[in-house]
């Protein structure tokens, strides 16, 4: 039989959080963002709970035409544009809109010889320091764009840095808001600005919305609110099963580096799931897990291809139990992808993203 290790991609959690941004900004229209193969779960996987977004919004033009060959007609938006003039062929070819973010795409557009103009989302630098132009530079970028025969509408974007922060730590979105309105004061175009952090937690909405993290069950601004808080589902559950019992006695250790050290004598159950499948290595003793649908801890250190938990809240679990690693588990029980990754230091974005190949990937409601 295969081993054990699964992940699930749960298709009407994500059709159920497309909502949850849809009843969040209510008069926008919604991008959901399949960036990274959709945030590691498989554009493909994603494709029926999310298509009734009005557009997708994504990097890669690979992932762009996947989603073409899977019936898309609608919007599909390159969020960091065309990468080298080749690309606008493609563009094109697709009826793909893209951003643009440097006088060199401008560049790039002026030269491009095509028989149906370009729909293109100028982007400002408002703050991120990441793309853009900035404020001061956006008007005229804008100019150069309104002036070429290749460009058809243009829309306005930028993009906030601290969305998801704690606004007496960080600055908030209020000055980038501040100076996205100063520069494109009286400037023709829609506008988008807002992503999940945004929209959940400030309530920003313009006439697109970038529905990221929201789509996949995890919330943008954790530990300050959990998916609870917001109303979301957890879309990928990462689970296996326990494929050994080891009894400690006091002075036992586990795992590599006896980072381990029973106090008195208790069970683990060794599961059949390690760093080479996605699951931190980072995550150190305490670490949140779920056997049979009730919660317990891992114990000692990460290994390639297996990890310990702690049995000794669960007499009845043992050899073939359940456990989920994140996601959805036995009887409805939820183990947020957040905690996983606040043990590990790191956000929920990074072990989707994470999932290894070698990881058997279904679908199911």
């Amino acid at each position: 039989m295969p081993r054990p290790v699964e992940a699930l991609i749960h298709h009407t959690a994500l059709a159920a959080n497309l909502a949850r941004a849809r009843a969040a900004a209510p008069d926008a229209r919604v991008w959901a963002v399949v960036k990274a193969n959709a945030y590691g779960h498989g554009i493909e996987r994603v494709f029926e709970g999310l298509r009734s977004a009005d557009g997708f919004a994504l990097l890669d033009l690979a992932e762009a035409a996947a989603l073409r060959a899977l019936g898309w007609r609608g919007p599909v938006l390159l969020l960091e544009g065309c990468f080298e003039p080749r690309d606008l062929e493609l563009c094109s070819r697709l009826n793909l809109w893209h951003v643009v973010h440097c006088a060199e795409q401008i560049d790039w557009l002026a030269a491009h010889k095509t028989h149906q103009p370009h729909r293109v989302f100028l982007k400002m630098n408002s703050g991120m320091n990441r793309l853009g132009f900035v404020p001061t530079a956006f008007r005229t970028a804008w100019a150069r764009l309104n002036a070429l025969p290749q460009v058809d509408e243009i829309s306005l974007m930028t993009h906030f840095s601290d969305a998801d922060a704690d606004a007496n730590v960080k600055r908030g979105v209020a000055h980038q808001v501040d100076a996205f309105d100063a520069a494109t004061r009286d400037l023709p175009g829609e506008r988008s600005l807002s992503n999940s952090a945004a929209v959940l937690r400030h309530g920003l909405t313009n006439d697109w919305v970038r529905a990221g993290i929201l789509c996949y069950g995890s919330a943008p601004d954790f530990p300050a609110h959990d998916i609870g808080h917001w109303g979301l589902q957890p879309t990928m559950t990462l689970r296996s099963r326990l494929i050994a019992v080891q009894h400690l006695q006091p002075g036992d250790t586990v795992g590599y580096g006896s980072s381990y050290t029973a106090r008195a004598p208790h069970r683990i159950g060794i599961v059949a799931c390690g760093y080479a499948d996605g699951y931190p290595r980072h995550c150190a003793t305490g670490t949140p897990v779920l056997v049979d649908g009730r919660r317990t801890t891992t114990v000692g250190r990460v290994s390639m291809d297996m990890l310990a938990v702690d049995l000794t809240p669960l007499p009845a679990a043992g050899f073939g139990s359940e456990v989920t690693l994140w996601g959805r588990g036995r009887g409805g029980a939820v183990l947020p992808i957040d905690e996983v990754a606040q043990a590990a230091g790191t956000i929920g974005y990074e072990l989707m993203c994470a999932l290894a190949p070698r990881v058997p990937v279904s679908i199911t409601e």
